[in-house]
């Protein structure tokens, strides 16, 4: 136990990764529960949004189409901007509070899609990336890998069912999620705080493997 003058110990950060239509957001729900089942204090956020002014960056700049052609350093200048605000004012005081941070993206999507996907020099987002963040990684990155035509199949299905608008990132072509899916596969080679999980596999078993994942952060 700590005392009443005792800060919590940090939360733990643990962000989802991985193309379209892999099963991010009902995993991180799931990984939510199964951490809140057992007591402990959970917070489930995405990138970008997370705010009100990151939702914003993210809705009307970034997911919305625009008769103007966006163009690529603007867009990922946009989604840091949306990333501090996100840090500052969610995830930094959440982790300070001993509240566990679910994210789903962070900032290894940057990489993947600004960087990989649309071709923008790496040292450039890898400078951005220390103004923003500085010293802070996640403890944990789930990246859920699943061939690009599998998960696009998985996504345009879901948007059917649910009637939402196609985003503006799910109109690009299938090289473009292919060179996305590269730059994943070669963080997780190069960072020890990856986990890839198949995510062709079937619901329940890709629940478990984050079972045993979740078992070994939080010791429970």
């Amino acid at each position: 136990m700590t005392s009443a003058n005792t800060p919590p110990p940090r939360g733990k950060f643990i962000t989802f990764e991985g193309g379209e239509g892999v099963g991010k957001t009902t995993n991180v729900q799931w990984c939510a529960d199964w951490l809140m089942e057992r007591g402990l204090e959970v917070m489930v956020t995405r990138e970008p949004g997370g705010t009100p002014i990151a939702e914003l960056i993210r809705n009307k700049l970034l997911k919305a189409h625009h008769a103007e052609s966006m163009v690529p350093m603007a867009e990922l200048l946009l989604v840091f901007a949306a990333r501090v605000q996100h840090l500052e004012a969610v995830i930094l005081p959440a982790l300070s509070q001993g509240t566990w941070v679910l994210c789903d993206r962070f900032t290894d999507s940057t990489i993947a899609y600004q960087g990989f996907g649309r071709g923008l020099d790496l040292g450039s987002i890898e400078t951005l990336k220390n103004l923003a963040q500085g010293t802070l990684e996640p403890d944990c990155t789930l990246l859920l890998d699943a061939p690009v035509d599998v998960g696009m199949a998985r996504a345009r299905g879901r948007t059917a069912i649910s009637g939402e608008d196609i985003d503006r990132f799910e109109t690009e072509q299938m090289a473009f999620f292919e060179r996305v899916r590269d730059g994943f596969q070669a963080l997780a080679a190069t960072q020890a705080r990856f986990v890839t999980l198949d995510a062709t596999q079937s619901l329940d078993d890709i629940q478990s493997e984050l079972a045993i994942r979740l078992s070994l952060l939080s010791g429970l």
